[in-house]
């Protein structure tokens, strides 16, 4: 492997690592507040489930670097700039019905580009796949069910579901933003074309809102550069919080 495309495949774990490591603190937040105890315990375990995919990309990213960085300092590290993250993401936890449709956008998109990259010419990365498409598979079917159920339920929880959609839906697109380098990682088959996982995703959603009897938003401004360091004013209060503990005490052991 010739050092782009190495580089190449370090940017692309670290925002895999970067996304589900996110996604996983923000469902964390949830343990001890959800709104029914079963609920509570499901949440918590995606949220374990997203760690652990992250764990695995810090790894690998760690061997792909040649640096000999470990997990804990790929996660705990870099400072806000640094992280790659998709913007969706990093956003409040809100309502149930927002953490909903934010977990839903997200997991449909995640199913498939796990399901794509079980095809992958790196052998590291089909192996984290064939796990992680296990999880997510649960993850979505879970998603799904909450939103047509909240959807298609009474007016009250219709009106937060819909509102919810409207108001993160500006953060879409920011999943399927592509660098220059992928371009390198899709010529070897390591990962898929993004405009085919969107094209899949769109077909899920577009499913699911619709037996939910709720309206998928017009297309209008869209926030984009998770993958690029740029992010919105939450992921440095994630961070803060994330990384106090390692940063206080580095030599800390368990």
């Amino acid at each position: 492997m010739n050092d782009n495309l190495k580089k190449a495949l370090f940017d692309y774990l670290l925002w895999m690592g970067d996304t589900a490591l996110v996604l996983g603190h923000r469902l964390s937040e949830w343990c001890g507040h959800g709104p029914i105890l079963e609920e509570d315990i499901a949440l918590t375990n995606i949220a374990l489930d997203l760690i652990g995919q992250a764990r695995y990309y810090y790894s690998y990213a760690g061997e792909v670097d040649g640096t000999g960085k470990s997990e804990d300092q790929l996660a705990y590290m870099r400072d806000v700039l640094a992280y790659h993250n998709s913007l969706l993401v990093e956003q409040p936890n809100g309502d149930f019905a927002f953490t909903m449709v934010r977990q839903f956008l997200f997991t449909a998109f995640s199913y498939h580009l796990q399901d794509a990259l079980l095809s992958s010419s790196d052998e590291r990365i089909r192996s984290v796949a064939e796990k992680a498409i296990k999880e997510v598979t649960y993850h979505l079917r879970h998603s799904s069910d909450w939103i047509i159920r909240l959807g298609d339920g009474t007016d009250e929880s219709h009106k937060k579901v819909q509102e919810a959609i409207d108001n993160i839906w500006m953060f879409v697109d920011d999943l399927f933003l592509t660098l220059p380098s992928d371009k390198l990682l899709v010529g070897a088959k390591v990962i898929p074309e993004m405009a085919a996982i969107r094209q899949k995703w769109e077909g899920t959603v577009k499913s699911v809102l619709e037996e939910a009897t709720l309206k998928q938003p017009m297309a209008s401004y869209m926030m984009k550069g998770g993958r690029e360091g740029k992010h919105t004013e939450h992921l440095g209060h994630i961070l803060a919080e994330l990384q106090f503990l390692p940063r206080a005490y580095p030599d800390a052991k368990w």
